[in-house]
């Protein structure tokens, strides 16, 4: 199969629950990562920094923003990749989230309810309370391992920040693995970053260690773009796919950089601190396994503000402390990948 070929024999698709089945006999995933921007309950955990999202803290939070909330972020989810696959990404991690309880409502809303998703989700240590995960659909991934890895830091022991989650599972028969991230951010020194990326780049040696052949997703919000040391450097994701050495990652997001294309807003410049980095395994599409196709920023029109002083960036749920019922600061981001049927 030529695969540049591959999204416009996709318009011609049988739709499967599990997959989708081109006419050219390839099965098409796709995995996916969306901050969701603080998506708090209404209700008090003491054990979390969670008071500016209570009924009487400064959001004003209460249970008809947060189902409002809810019912965006399950839109988004739900239509992330639908040129490919329908109900959703095969599988998503998302970060900013308050709990296991905001993942289980978002499931469960009407856009994602018959979407079949699992959760993976642990608490993390992080000051606000906030952790990643992982939304599977249960029907395309069996999940065979779960393991948590959190940053300790010798010049600064008391730091606490998210875990780093890494799933590996069969995907149609086939191991992979993701690991989910969301490095500390830019309020911090970059040495912070570096060390995030130590451990990231640390569970990767660990998965290649146990196949050379590992076919791994690292995703996440980095609070780095594709250019910068933590990820050229320390995780070592090059942006250029003739250059991946053995046991190495490509960055398809670099591509997508250059060419000015973002996934976040700051002071009237777009950055892309949310990617998605694979394994070199991923590269080799003559492969009877999973084959990296194409990447993407999911930036449909209404997830951009189209007026006021932020007129064209992330259209996100506060803005200057007033609730504008938006979506996140954040665009997620996808990638496609494909498999030959025998």
């Amino acid at each position: 199969m030529n695969v540049t070929r591959l999204v416009s024999l996709l318009v011609l698709l049988t739709l499967a629950p599990l997959f989708v089945l081109s006419q050219n006999n390839t099965k098409v995933a796709v995995i996916a990562y969306y901050n969701l921007e603080n998506l708090f309950d209404t209700i008090d955990s003491p054990d979390t920094n969670d008071a500016e999202f209570l009924p009487n803290g400064k959001n004003l939070w209460n249970t008809d923003k947060y189902y409002k909330k809810l019912s965006n972020m399950s839109r988004v989810i739900s239509e992330i990749g639908n040129e490919y696959i329908k109900g959703g990404p095969t599988i998503i991690g998302v970060s900013e989230i308050e709990n296991r309880a905001v993942l289980e409502d978002l499931i469960s809303t009407e856009a994602l309810k018959n979407s079949g998703y699992g959760i993976i989700h642990k608490d993390s240590p992080d000051y606000r309370g906030i952790d990643v995960a992982l939304l599977y659909k249960v029907n395309s991934f069996r999940v065979i391992n779960v393991t948590y890895h959190e940053l300790y830091l010798d010049y600064d022991p008391n730091y606490r920040t998210r875990l780093q989650l890494c799933a590996t599972g069969l995907l149609d028969n086939d191991t992979i693995s993701v690991i989910v991230n969301h490095w500390p951010s830019r309020g911090n020194d970059e040495k912070y970053r570096v060390s995030a990326a130590q451990l990231t780049r640390k569970i990767v040696d660990s998965l290649y260690t146990v196949s050379n052949n590992a076919r791994i997703f690292v995703i996440g919000d980095f609070n780095d773009d594709p250019v910068d040391r933590t990820i050229l450097k320390v995780l070592g994701a090059t942006g250029k796919d003739h250059k991946v050495e053995d046991k190495g990652l490509y960055n398809p997001m670099w591509k997508l950089f250059k060419k000015g294309v973002g996934s976040l807003a700051y002071r009237d410049s777009w950055n892309i601190f949310d990617q998605i980095i694979i394994s070199k395994p991923l590269l080799d599409k003559n492969s009877k396994s999973w084959f990296f196709h194409k990447a993407h920023v999911f930036n449909k029109p209404y997830l951009i503000a189209k007026d006021g002083q932020y007129k064209g960036y992330p259209l996100r749920t506060y803005s200057y402390g007033i609730f504008i019922n938006g979506y996140s600061d954040h665009l997620p981001v996808y990638v496609v990948i494909g498999k030959y049927i025998e």
